[in-house]
């Protein structure tokens, strides 16, 4: 037997191999095409000074909080709202109208939706005060891992595009340990993808 039979034979029995790879290819694509499209009922566009930052929301982990952010996001209650505290390496939070940090929306607190999705980059979690069923509007984005918050607040959403602009929010000044920031940068506006359509 040559070298050239024993090469054909190998490959004729590897074809089969072959083709299943392939398809194996293909489905890994087609799932994470469509994983790669946002449910618009469940995305917020958020407009910074530097660009369009997206959001997706998780209503599986966290759908009162949820709720309450697309309600109030169509509200046009987040409109204008400053980044009143920021702190380099860890997050930036929103979502008081007073801009010091013990403000919210006239709606009641919500009851804490904890759950083993870990604070990563780039993860939107609810703010709250010591209770921890009082959020109610004020939320935040990691600017890195801040696993210590993993099951001490909840999870809501994350960024799937713009973090780049999100680390552009003007950061409190270094070393000061409330994280507040003197003239915060804002959200212009914050819209639910679906009401864009």
């Amino acid at each position: 037997m040559t070298t050239s039979m024993t090469s054909a034979r190998l490959l004729s029995s590897l074809r089969p191999l072959f083709k299943l790879i392939g398809i194996g290819f293909l489905l890994v694509a087609m799932t994470s095409a469509v994983r790669a499209e946002p449910d618009p009922e469940n995305t917020l566009l958020m407009e910074l000074k530097d660009g369009v930052v997206t959001i997706e929301l998780l209503p599986d982990l966290a759908p009162q909080h949820v709720n309450r952010i697309k309600e109030l996001t169509r509200e046009g209650f987040y409109d204008g709202l400053v980044f009143h505290r920021v702190m380099d390496g860890f997050m930036a939070q929103t979502g008081d109208p007073t801009g010091t940090g013990r403000g919210g929306s006239d709606k009641p607190d919500l009851p804490a939706e904890f759950s083993a999705e870990p604070f990563v980059r780039g993860v939107v979690g609810m703010a709250r005060a010591q209770s921890p069923d009082s959020g109610n509007s004020q939320w935040f984005i990691t600017f890195d891992d801040a696993r210590f918050l993993d099951q001490q607040y909840t999870v809501f959403g994350r960024v799937i595009d713009g973090m780049e602009l999100v680390d552009n929010i003007k950061k409190a000044p270094a070393g000061r340990q409330s994280g507040m920031v003197d003239d915060p940068d804002k959200i212009i506006s914050m819209k639910v993808l679906a009401d864009t359509q």
